[in-house]
């Protein structure tokens, strides 16, 4: 693994600990086994490496969607097990870290957002329209439109001011919502795969 990949692994690793700001740069050294220097060296400061880590994470959850996709045997079962891991990998990340990339990387996350957004939402429009070839989905549906809606339920399941964590777990707000929304756009055989799954959520 290249030195670059190693600090990148190395942040994504703390700042979903302990979020981004209680990283520090002699911290992160310490983490990977390298100098402070080595990490200058190879990154301007820790915006750039944050961003490293956008892109690496972006990166990886590409690949698992891509996996997803081609080893499920319906649309159903596809977004199922495209929630359950948004949910883990979510879930795996401190309460500091979505805060501090709300708080402190917004423009950073606004002016990278076309580079580094989740890339599920470009690409899971093909699990729509394989729905709907399946019979699962409604035929009078719009793929794209459904596909945004999707995407925009996706982001607001961890809206902390949307949704309080002291007020809401992720598995209510996920059947409340995007569940919900699922069973609204499916027909009746989508329906019973969508409740055979949900019992599991």
């Amino acid at each position: 693994m290249e030195i670059k990949e190693r600090i990148i692994e190395g942040a994504s690793q703390l700042f979903k600990m302990y979020g981004t700001r209680s990283v520090t740069m002699d911290s992160l050294a310490s983490h990977i086994g390298i100098s402070k220097r080595t990490i200058y060296e190879n990154f301007q400061d820790k915006d750039e490496i944050f961003e490293g880590v956008l892109r690496h994470m972006a990166e990886k959850h590409k690949l698992l969607i891509r996996k997803i996709l081609d080893d499920s045997d319906n649309a159903i079962e596809a977004i199922f097990r495209v929630i359950e891991m948004n949910r883990d990998h979510y879930m795996s990340m401190s309460p500091s870290f979505h805060a501090d990339m709300k708080k402190y990387h917004n423009e950073v996350l606004m002016n990278k957002s076309e580079k580094y957004e989740m890339p599920d939402y470009r690409n899971n429009i093909e699990v729509i329209e394989r729905g709907i070839k399946q019979k699962l989905f409604r035929k009078d549906i719009n793929p794209d439109i459904v596909n945004r809606c999707l995407y925009s339920l996706a982001l607001s399941v961890m809206d902390d001011k949307l949704y309080p964590f002291e007020d809401f777990t992720r598995q209510e707000v996920v059947k409340n919502g995007m569940i919900n929304y699922l069973r609204g756009i499916s027909t009746s055989e989508g329906i019973q795969l969508i409740e055979k799954r949900a019992a599991k959520i």
